[in-house]
């Protein structure tokens, strides 16, 4: 293999084997910590080494057995003054065959469960998901979210000084607490993708595609673990259909294109293609949808339309009203009254939108919605206004810039 070829694989093997190297660590050992730091270990010690010796016929048992030695071999420095028998044990489990790589599955997912641990802050879950599950290093992680490295080193040190101190169980919850908890997984993965997707920084590119694939790939795992959960399904399908869109979201000159301006033909018809299986699988299932699968759908629905005047917005505020059922949310209010302004006028849907000024008068999409509406309406001074305010608050550099180029065009 040329260098480049072991560095693809290298690459490759660790986007593949990460979560499950740490998972298997975290399981043996019981602490996230030294399985973070022998799981970066031995994929140093592959750096290192497989250039000249090639990549192994099994990449991951030898990344696993070479992150097990290096485990011990920090468990025998910090205990080195402990008794004859405790080594003489360490010794044999080092002699041991390395952990049964069929069983990692069910380790990823204590892992997964683990770093999305309620009794952690959100952003806390969402830097320790990426690190522990994606492998993203701690600069990678510091830079998707804006903060010092640091900064973000020490959250995730106090991360998992949290579970080892709170005694967190390394375990997939009862059968009671999963919906709950599953939940609280898929809330992080949509995090993620939300700001690889729409990225809130005016320092970082305006879509992050490191983030929103590392989101659905994380989903991925997800899935294949929990194949039967409908959320998850629909969690996938609604990131799959968003990212179909990617290449048509911003404009040559890094400008934001909105859903209706955007050249169909660049979409990614494979995306779109097995979000769209996704759906109708769910929809086959004959259960209620949850609010991903929701989602999903209004996805499904927009890119089904070869033009967005094929739009069926009867059907997309149908499955909002759907959808405002599950979750009343005024932001989910905000965009059924995109929905009601195409099939009922745009009157109608500022009446809609105006009352939730108590609620979103801090949120820029609220004043972006506001402008436009005002805008059809020919109320141009109050629209100005609200582009405005809309451009204030966003913080992304392609919304920006489409924001003021829709203010200046205003007569």
């Amino acid at each position: 293999m040329s260098p480049a070829d072991v560095r693809e694989a290298i690459t490759r093997v660790h986007h593949e084997e990460w979560a499950r190297v740490v998972a298997t660590l975290t399981k043996r050992f019981g602490d996230l910590d030294i399985a973070e730091e022998a799981a970066a270990e031995a994929f140093a010690t592959a750096v290192e080494r497989w250039p000249a010796g090639g990549v192994p016929p099994n990449p991951g048992a030898w990344l696993t057995t070479t992150a097990h030695r290096k485990a011990i071999d920090r468990i025998r420095r910090e205990n080195k003054r402990e008794d004859k028998q405790k080594e003489a044990r360490m010794l044999h489990d080092e002699r041991a065959e390395p952990p049964d790589l069929g069983a990692i599955d069910d380790a990823r997912l204590r892992l997964v469960f683990t770093c999305c641990h309620p009794a952690l802050a959100a952003q806390t879950r969402v830097a320790l998901t990426l690190r522990m599950v994606g492998g993203l290093t701690v600069p990678e992680i510091a830079r998707a979210f804006l903060v010092q490295e640091t900064a973000m080193a020490q959250r995730i040190t106090r991360a998992k000084a949290k579970i080892k101190a709170a005694r967190i169980p390394y375990r997939v919850p009862s059968a009671e607490d999963l919906p709950a908890r599953v939940s609280g997984v898929l809330a992080v993965l949509y995090l993620v993708f939300n700001e690889g997707y729409l990225a809130t920084g005016p320092g970082t590119d305006p879509v992050r595609h490191d983030l929103t694939a590392e989101a659905i790939r994380l989903t991925r795992l997800v899935r294949t673990l929990l194949p039967g959960d409908g959320e998850v399904a629909g969690l996938l399908a609604l990131m799959l259909l968003s990212e179909a869109r990617r290449a048509a979201r911003v404009s040559a000159s890094g400008e934001l294109v909105p859903l209706g301006e955007q050249d169909r033909g660049a979409w990614d018809t494979a995306l779109i293609a097995e979000g769209h299986q996704l759906v109708r699988e769910r929809l086959a299932a004959g259960v209620a949808p949850g609010r991903y699968q929701i989602l999903a759908a209004i996805n499904a629905v927009h890119t089904s339309a070869r033009d967005v005047r094929d739009t069926d917005w009867s059907q997309v505020l149908a499955l909002y009203d759907q959808l405002v059922r599950l979750d009343p949310s005024p932001i989910v209010a905000l965009n059924r009254a995109i929905a009601v302004a195409e099939l009922d006028g745009a009157e109608v849907a500022l009446a809609a939108v105006d009352r939730l000024d108590g609620t979103l008068a801090g949120y820029h999409a609220y004043h972006a919605t506001r402008a436009d509406l005002l805008r059809r309406l020919g109320r141009s001074e109050q629209s100005r206004a609200a582009y405005d305010r809309a451009i204030e608050l966003a913080g992304n550099t392609a919304e920006t810039a489409y924001l003021a180029r829709r203010r200046d065009q205003l007569h």
